[in-house]
């Protein structure tokens, strides 16, 4: 069902590419959007508040394996997203992926197909994907 939804967005996205339908300006927006949706947070964070970030050095004891540290890491968030904030975010990280599906389809490639080789990457190589 899942992927009937993204089919059906990449679909979407290929009849609406009229402006961007150069590589080249599917490529500019998708950074931009990329970027927006990072100035959003930071804004929850800056400007309303409902955020707050405080980081500090992640440290896992050097006996515990890899596959456990997970509990030992922070995501260095605080509280949540506001309604509007929230809202703001959506639409940015939807708009990102409105680029990913149009770069996608411009490349000839199946959002799909790229979320499941991920998805297959990720499943076979666990925390060592990202070490």
């Amino acid at each position: 069902m899942k992927d009937d939804v993204v089919d059906q967005f990449q679909n979407k996205v290929s009849e609406l590419l009229v402006r961007h339908r150069s590589i080249l300006d599917s490529l500019s927006k998708f950074q931009q959007s990329g970027s927006r949706a990072n100035r959003a947070i930071v804004k929850a964070v800056t400007n309303c508040g409902c955020l707050s970030v405080c980081a500090s050095r992640q440290s896992c004891p050097p006996e515990i394996d890899l596959k456990d540290c997970k509990q030992y890491m922070e995501s260095h968030v605080k509280g949540e997203l506001c309604e509007q904030c929230r809202e703001t975010v959506e639409e940015e990280l939807g708009n990102h992926l409105f680029y990913l599906a149009a770069v996608c389809h411009l490349l000839n490639l199946d959002l799909v197909d790229v979320f499941d080789r991920e998805f297959q990457k990720i499943s076979t190589l666990g925390v060592f994907h990202l070490s």
